[in-house]
């Protein structure tokens, strides 16, 4: 695949551009923006950190990844000296978000061996070797799940949202759980809510009860950690807004580009595996089977997904 980079110097400039413009983006939420006629999809197959350093400083909105785990389950998923190749994604991805940009790192805090790929370690890497700001840990929550005998079976896998800065975007209207009609009653009985939002229904909170995906589930499309479609949708949904750019340099089963296209959100996809493509494709697939409309356009190179013309 060709990709070029001879515009990106013009394309940061109207990014800074627009920002300057913008700067009551803090306080808007998706109602505020109209949905792209047509959302760019680009569908890379290279090494990630090569591929963030084609993109153009401060042209993301949102990031969203599931890295491997260092648990040598595959040749994608070995590395000698995790933190050491994860800080290059790490400083980069802090490059290429815009000032107002959200970053969304799936992870786990339960491996033993200092080695593995650990959230605890990433953490421990942002905080004292970057400027990012860690605003929620998210937890979810799921019922079914492995048994165990030597530990706590477990019933649930972490996430990290970060930000770019302390003005970051965020739309939490366009996640807010309804109430119940008694649920509700009680609600707006309480002084210390705002009538307003409460109508509005609740804050999901960062503990989000959702599913795992059986064997079964009508989202699968073969990879072996996808996640589901309802965790990716809040996600994007609260954390860019529509016609902004989402970015998943762990492409894997292409679950964002799904819910982007659906949700009116650009979206750059890589991974070093050439499958996640036809995963993508599947996803592509049920879309039309379910009869939801969607209309994008494929590009193939980073210059040809950011040019405005």
């Amino acid at each position: 695949m060709a990709i070029h980079n001879k515009s990106h110097s013009n394309h940061a400039l109207m990014s800074l551009n627009k920002m300057r413009k913008d700067k009551g983006l803090r306080q808007k939420s998706a109602v505020d923006f109209n949905k792209p006629e047509k959302v760019k999809i680009l569908h890379a197959i290279m090494d990630c950190c090569d591929f963030l350093k084609k993109l153009p400083a401060e042209s993301v909105q949102l990031i969203c990844i599931d890295p491997p785990y260092n648990l040598k389950l595959a040749g994608w998923d070995t590395y000698d000296n995790y933190i050491e190749w994860a800080s290059q994604w790490i400083n980069e991805a802090y490059r290429v978000l815009s000032k107002k940009g959200n970053m969304v790192i799936f992870g786990g805090i339960q491996f033993r061996d200092v080695k593995s790929g650990d959230l605890i370690d990433i953490i421990q890497y942002i905080r004292h070797h970057s400027k990012f700001k860690l605003i929620n840990t998210i937890i979810w929550y799921y019922k079914n799940g492995m048994s165990a005998h030597r530990y706590f079976a477990n019933r649930h896998e972490e996430a990290i949202w970060l930000a770019k800065s302390n003005d970051y975007y965020f739309d939490l209207d366009s996640v807010r759980v309804p109430y119940s009609e008694k649920e509700l009653k009680l609600a707006l009985k309480d002084k210390r809510l705002n009538p307003d939002n409460t109508k509005k229904g609740k804050n999901p909170t960062n503990v989000w009860q959702i599913g795992r995906l059986n064997g079964n589930s009508k989202e699968r499309v073969g990879h072996p950690t996808q996640k589901p479609v309802e965790i990716i949708d809040r996600f994007i949904k609260s954390l860019s807004y529509p016609g902004s750019v989402v970015l998943d340099f762990f492409a894997g089963s292409g679950t964002i580009g799904r819910v982007c296209m659906l949700e009116g959100r650009h979206c750059l996809m890589c991974d070093s595996d050439p499958i996640s493509i036809e995963y993508f494709n599947r996803h592509r697939e049920l879309i039309k089977l379910s009869g939801q409309k969607t209309d994008y356009k494929k590009v193939n190179s980073i210059e040809e997904f950011f040019d405005t013309n």
